[in-house]
Order: C-alpha cells, then structure tokens, then sequence
C-alpha cells in the first residue's frame, strides 16, 4: 500500500471516530486561519553559499525575520527531527521515486531543554500542495505516544486530532523511528494576507536511530555532504505566486528541484554502511 492510499484509508477510519472535544490550540489555530501552516505552496533550491548571501540581501526588503531568528544572533536557530517510517522504508522510497501523493511522519524540536515542547508532524504532498498539522507535546510523552499510547491528561491544550492522525498512519506502516536529522535554518516571512516564508538550511547532519528520542545533541552524527558549500533555499507561499519572487528567481537562476533532507540522509548512511541490513535491502530492492 502506498502513502497515498494508506493517508486515504488512515482519514475515512479518522473520519468515522467519535468526535473529541476540540482542544483550544485547535479552535485558536481555526480562528487564526493559519494557513502557512495547513496549506501551502513549496518550492526548494540547493543554491551555493555565495547566491545564499546575495539572496538574503535581495529579500531584506521585502520580509523580515521570523520569531525565531529575531532571538538569535545571526538569525540562526537549530532544528532537530525524528523521522519515523516503516520497517521497509517505505516513505522514503516514495519520496526518490517522486510519487506525487506522498507524506511524512517526524517530531521536531528546537532544543534539548526538557521543559519546551516536541511537535508531531504529519507533512502531506498533494501534487504541488503542501498540507501540514502538527500537534505539540512534552518531551516525556514522545515515547509513549510513539508506542501507541493515549496521551495523559496534561496541564496544556494539543491538536488531538492531528495526534491521533500520526499515531493512526504509525499504526498502519508499522512505523518507528529511523533517522534524526537536524541543521541550522535562518527564516524570513511577511504577514500579509498572501504569506510568504523563505528560509536557508545550512549544516545538515543524520543519526540513524531506533530511539523514541529527539536530541539535537549527543555523538554519532554525521554530516551530508548535501550541504557542503551549499544552502537549502525553501519558498513556501499559500496564495499568487509574489512577482518579487519571480524576479528574485530570474535574477538568480533558480531552478526548483527535488531536496529531501530524509530521503538523502538515509541514502547517505546506506552508502556508508551505517544503516541495518534490513533498511539497505528494502532501498535497493
């Protein structure tokens, strides 16, 4: 079975449960309209250290630094994810094979610091749509929820049914963890009613992991060489296409491809002999 007929299959099933409360993050995140975050257009560049600089230049006018980057000097902030996929790497499969209906499962966190929280994420490409929920959590129940478990009463509000989402695409892949993968992202976004956000990854490293863990520290790491003297360039939009944008494009000949920060890390750690037998068999096969 596919992604696109497992989320297909994984939503009718969602769909027909009892109806929960809805959570006050999820009633907020209706009234807000968070589009950049639910719906949106994605377009990915691996550009040379030198275009990222003179990039960033060009859009200065045009957006300003996200929260994150204006707590950082530099505007560099760190971001750490578990990627989670089944025993046969499916997920990661669909993503080199391009299929266009695809997802994937991850829990993200920007610091080891136990006290903020993890995100659950479920990352669906419709064609050329991307659609994003994520739900957040404490650290202490990644691991739990991973294995199936129903979240505990807590002292803050979560979007369940994005949690339950996860859990029930986990359930139907037979999905653990795989691979941990952070880098350095500096973000720049505007506010108006077509929102745009462009971002620069730098310094992508992996771990393959079986831990429910998600840990920007510790050894083992690796680097992909990916991003050695480049920047993954990200233009995420959820209405018209900016005319800015497309000048910005012409200008520094951009040409949009296929960058899956998963999809090459597994690669990587294939190539080096870093990952199971099991995962190099199914990826080859």
């Amino acid at each position: 079975m596919t992604a696109s007929q497992t989320a297909q299959l994984a939503s009718k099933q969602h769909s027909a449960r009892p109806a929960r409360g809805k959570s006050r993050s999820a009633q907020k995140a209706k009234k807000t309209g968070d589009r950049m975050l639910a719906c949106r257009y994605e377009l990915k560049y691996l550009i040379s250290d030198a275009k990222a600089a003179a990039i960033d230049r060009y859009i200065r006018p045009f957006l300003e630094y996200d929260r994150y980057s204006k707590l950082q000097r530099g505007g560099m902030y760190p971001i750490v994810s578990l990627y989670v996929d089944s025993p046969d790497v499916q997920l990661c499969k669909e993503t080199l094979t391009g299929l266009k209906n695809r997802f994937k499962l991850r829990i993200r966190s920007y610091t080891d610091e136990p006290e903020y929280p993890r995100f659950f994420e479920i990352k669906r490409r419709i064609n050329r749509v991307i659609l994003k929920s994520r739900a957040r959590v404490t650290d202490q129940d990644v691991p739990l929820l991973l294995a199936g478990r129903t979240l505990p009463p807590q002292g803050y509000s979560t979007d369940e049914a994005a949690l339950n989402q996860f859990q029930l695409y986990t359930a139907m892949i037979n999905a653990g963890p795989k691979v941990l993968i952070r880098y350095t992202r500096q973000a720049f976004e505007n506010t108006d009613e077509n929102r745009v956000r462009v971002t620069f990854d730098r310094d992508l490293c992996y771990k393959m992991t079986d831990e429910p863990e998600v840990r920007l520290g510790g050894s083992g790491w690796h680097r992909n060489v990916l991003t050695d003297g480049h920047v993954v360039l990200e233009i995420k939009f959820t209405g018209t296409y900016p005319a800015w944008l497309g000048r910005m494009a012409a200008l520094f000949n951009l040409r949009a491809r296929s960058v899956s920060k998963y999809a090459t890390s597994i690669e990587q750690t294939c190539a080096l002999g870093f990952c199971a037998p099991a995962i190099r068999n199914a990826l080859y096969e």
